[in-house]
């Protein structure tokens, strides 16, 4: 049914619902896991749109989600399932699409969190309703409070 499940993992609280959901499928299904995090090119790391490109800054920020990706991969791993991780960068929805496609995902795992203000989730946006529309596979969006 599902033979590779990809996780857009950022080591969040729905994150790690996210893991623990995705280890229950992969068990059930005998799937290959691929985790994911996406690092957007923010003003953060281009700076205020004046174009200043800061390396070291991008490499610390590639480094924390990589961390955070090997601590996913290795719990895993420990569990007893095939599992690999990557830090893509660039657009959320748009890399987390590519990778799916490239690897052949049957399901995409995202975890979500309900915001409480219209505000926060007016700013923030949606990458799991967005992720749904552009999906090239299924998607389980698995929900926080």
């Amino acid at each position: 049914m599902y033979q590779r499940i990809l996780l857009a993992y950022d080591g969040s609280e729905s994150g790690q619902k996210a893991l623990l959901d995705c280890q229950d499928l992969a068990q059930w299904a005998h799937s290959d896991l691929a985790l994911v995090a996406v690092m957007p090119l923010s003003m953060d790391v281009m700076g205020m749109g004046v174009g200043i490109y800061d390396p070291q800054l991008m490499e610390r920020e590639k480094a924390a989600l990589q961390a955070v990706l090997d601590e996913g991969t290795r719990r895993l791993v420990a569990a007893g399932h095939t599992a690999t991780g990557e830090v893509l960068v660039g657009e959320t929805v748009d890399e987390i699409t590519k990778y799916a496609t490239k690897i052949g995902a049957d399901l995409i795992i995202v975890g979500h969190k309900h915001l409480d203000s219209w505000a926060a989730r007016w700013w923030r946006g949606s990458v799991s309703k967005t992720l749904i529309e552009h999906a090239p596979c299924s998607v389980l969006v698995v929900i926080t409070q």
